[in-house]
């Protein structure tokens, strides 16, 4: 299978499957592990850090001259300004992993100038290995993946996550997966948004939907999904969704209707009235800088505030038509700010 693989592709394949033993020899002796909470559900442990150390050290032999950005160690290691990019989750799931719930994944992305161009979705309890390269298609192991051929959105699985840290507008998304819920055949929330890409991929769910994520967290699952043929945006159905932390994808038939449900609910738009953490929002994205992951470590704090003290109310049809705010898409400097964990 891989010597006919895109060389990076095989040396993330190499990384994936390091980090997967560390945590399949933790998993059969979860409690000897070591768990410390970062806050209220946001959970760490010396598996993550272990496997994220594995992944880094087989991708910069291979490649030093190229940039790291990893969930728990940050910009730290590797180049500060290759175009290359390799955006790592050593441990997608931790939630899961901890209380033995075999729901979690090694996730490791290759961005070149802001594009993803290789990634590998590991699933190590069943030896699950999902890769695909730009233009070569998605795989899962030898076989190949195509999303599903369903058209009607109330005939369709949706993946999704629920909220889970503290400060979360917990009412605003049950107003979202009521939405969702009221025109799907079901939801369903295991708890690893780089699987449930990838299932959206193979075909298993029809669309996945989700806010809150970090680039780390769908980097490489997005690529799976373009690959087998679906599609994959933010909220309004734009595909600057990799710094946004919000994402819907799906076979376009099923991405589409799912767009048409979620754009009230986007935090990525304003509408006519104004409002304090609107306008503060829209000053920072305008201020942030040009580099794409500093203009998302720069505002992620004012999007988390304003996600706590947002105002609950039914989502309406705006009096105008909304309006954008885009942040520029640059090759990807700057440390990553701590963000959640799932």
């Amino acid at each position: 299978m891989s010597q006919s693989l895109n060389p990076m592709l095989n040396t993330a394949i190499k990384a994936a499957r390091a980090a997967g033993a560390i945590i399949n020899r933790a998993s059969l002796d979860l409690d000897r592990v070591t768990v410390t909470a970062k806050s209220h559900n946001d959970f760490v442990t010396e598996v993550d850090q272990a496997a994220e150390a594995a992944v880094i050290d087989v991708l910069l032999q291979a490649y030093p001259g190229h940039a790291i950005l990893a969930e728990e160690s940050g910009r730290s290691r590797g180049a500060k300004d290759s175009e290359y990019l390799w955006i790592i989750d050593p441990l997608d799931g931790t939630t899961n992993f901890i209380h033995g719930f075999p729901v979690y994944a090694v996730s490791i992305a290759l961005a070149h100038r802001g594009q993803v161009q290789q990634a590998v979705v590991y699933d190590p309890a069943r030896n699950d290995l999902f890769y695909a390269s730009k233009g070569r298609g998605a795989f899962l192991n030898d076989k190949r993946l195509r999303v599903s051929k369903r058209t009607r959105l109330l005939e369709s699985l949706i993946g999704t996550g629920f909220p889970f840290r503290k400060g979360d507008n917990f009412k605003r998304y049950l107003k979202m997966f009521e939405e969702v819920m009221q025109h799907c055949a079901g939801l369903r929330r295991p708890g690893a948004a780089a699987l449930d890409l990838c299932y959206v991929a193979a075909g298993w769910y029809d669309g996945f939907f989700e806010t809150g994520l970090n680039p780390w967290d769908i980097a490489a699952g997005s690529l799976m999904v373009t690959e087998a043929g679906g599609l994959i945006g933010n909220f309004t159905g734009e595909s600057d969704f990799l710094y946004q932390r919000e994402i819907v994808a799906g076979n376009p038939k099923i991405y589409g209707q799912l767009v048409n449900l979620l754009t009230p609910y986007t935090k990525v738009i304003k509408d006519d009235e104004p409002k304090a953490s609107h306008a503060a929002a829209t000053a920072t994205a305008v201020a942030a800088p040009a580099d794409a992951t500093e203009a998302f470590i720069a505002t992620a704090s004012a999007a988390a505030s304003a996600e706590a003290t947002a105002p609950v109310a039914a989502p309406a049809a705006p009096k105008k038509p909304p309006v954008r705010v885009r942040k520029p898409a640059a090759p990807v400097k700057g440390k990553p700010a701590g963000g959640p964990r799932r």
